[in-house]
C-alpha cells in the first residue's frame, strides 16, 4: 500500500506576516538535527525520508543526533538534556512522552512534535498558533477513539463486554480513554478498563480480560503499544481475543483491525517543520497539521482464526485488506 499524506494546515496571520528574509534563509552549512523517540524502526527512516525528501543528506549537510529510550520512560528526560548539550538546532520528538520531556528541558530551542492532542496536554496555546517553541503534527488520537470502538462492534455485531488496555504513563492515553468511555455509553458496551505499565504487564491484562469475560480488546494509542505490536497480536491470538489497534503497522504484525492516522506519512511529514525552522521560520508561527485521512485496516488471516466473518461493508470500506 502506498502510505498516503492528507493533513490540513490552520493558517495563522502570524504565519503570512512572518518576514521574507527569514523565510528566504537558507539552513546552514551543516545542520544538527535531534530525535527524540520511545521507539525506532520504521518511524526512524520514515523521518529520515521526509529529511531526503528535503535534499538533506545526513553528514554532508545534516547531522540527525538520535536518542531512543528503548521503552523505558523515565530515560526520556536524560536523553532530551543530552541532545541539548549537543547544541541541536531543532528536536524532533516521537509521541506524548518525547515531546513532554523535551519541553521540560528547553523553551528555546525549537520542537517539531508528532503528539495526541497537543492543546489539552498544554504543549501549543492552539493549533493555528502554537506561541512557544513546540509545533509540529496532531496524531487525532482521542477524537477518532469512539470510531474505533464503533468498528469493532460492526465486526463483532453481538459483542458486549471490550477490554481497554491503556498506559497511564503516556500523558495522551487519559484523553483518549476518556472518549472510548463516552462511545461504549452510546454503543450499550460494557468496557473492562486495564493499565499496562510496561512489556510484561500484557500477558496479566489479557489473562484478566478474559478471566472477565471480555469478548475483544481494544488498544490505545501509546508508544508502548506499537513498540510491542507483534507481542500484543501474539498473545492476544493465543487467547483468542479480537484485538482493535490504532496503527495499521500493528494489524500487520497479527492483529485484527485498525483504524487511525497513517503514523509513517506522519513521521515523514515531520521533516517539513524541521526543514522550516531550520531555515529560519519560528514554531510560534508554523500552525500544527492535523492528519485528515484515517485508514481502516483488516486482517483477514486473523479473522479467519478467530473464526469471525468480516462483513462485507468494512471490506468495502478498508484501506488495506492483508489476506
Amino acid at each position: 500500500m502506498i502510505a498516503r499524506r492528507h493533513f490540513i494546515t490552520l493558517l495563522g496571520g502570524a504565519a503570512a506576516a512572518w518576514p521574507l528574509a527569514a523565510r528566504a534563509q537558507q539552513p546552514k552549512s551543516v545542520s544538527r538535527v535531534g530525535f527524540l523517540t520511545q521507539t525506532s524502526a520504521p518511524i526512524e527512516e520514515a523521518f529520515r525520508q521526509g529529511l531526503r525528501d528535503f535534499g538533506y543528506v545526513e553528514g554532508q549537510n545534516v547531522v540527525v543526533e538520535y536518542r531512543s529510550a528503548a521503552g523505558k520512560t523515565d530515560r526520556l528526560a536524560e536523553l532530551a538534556a543530552e541532545l541539548i548539550a549537543a547544541k541541536v538546532d531543532v528536536i524532533f520528538a516521537a509521541g506524548s512522552e518525547a515531546t513532554s520531556a523535551a519541553r521540560q528541558k528547553t523553551t528555546t530551542i525549537p520542537i517539531v512534535m508528532a503528539s495526541t492532542n497537543p492543546v489539552g496536554l498544554g504543549f501549543v496555546a492552539s493549533l493555528a498558533k502554537p506561541g512557544g517553541n513546540v509545533t509540529g503534527l496532531s496524531l487525532l488520537g482521542p477524537e477518532v477513539s469512539g470510531k474505533r470502538l464503533q468498528l469493532l462492534k460492526e465486526m463483532i455485531p453481538g459483542v458486549a463486554k471490550i477490554a481497554v488496555l491503556w498506559n497511564p504513563n503516556d500523558p495522551g492515553a487519559a484523553f483518549s480513554l476518556r472518549e472510548t468511555q463516552a462511545a461504549a455509553e452510546t454503543l450499550s458496551v460494557k468496557l473492562q478498563i486495564l493499565q499496562a505499565h510496561d512489556v510484561d504487564a500484557f500477558d496479566s491484562a489479557f489473562r484478566a480480560a478474559i478471566k472477565e469475560g471480555s469478548e475483544a480488546a481494544v488498544l490505545l494509542p501509546a508508544p508502548l503499544m506499537s513498540r510491542n505490536a507483534a507481542r500484543i497480536a501474539d498473545l492476544a491470538m493465543s487467547r483468542r481475543l479480537p484485538t482493535l489497534f490504532f496503527s495499521e503497522e500493528v494489524v500487520k504484525s497479527g492483529g485484527l483491525i485498525s483504524y487511525g492516522a497513517n503514523l509513517v506519512a506522519i513521521y515523514r511529514r515531520a521533516a517539513y517543520f524541521v526543514d522550516r525552522i531550520l531555515k529560519g521560520a519560528h514554531p510560534a508561527d508554523l500552525p500544527v497539521e492535523q492528519p485528515t485521512k484515517f485508514e481502516l485496516a483488516i486482517n483477514l488471516q486473523t479473522a479467519r482464526a478467530l473464526g469471525l466473518d468480516v462483513p462485507p461493508t468494512l471490506l468495502a470500506l478498508a484501506d488495506e485488506v492483508i489476506e
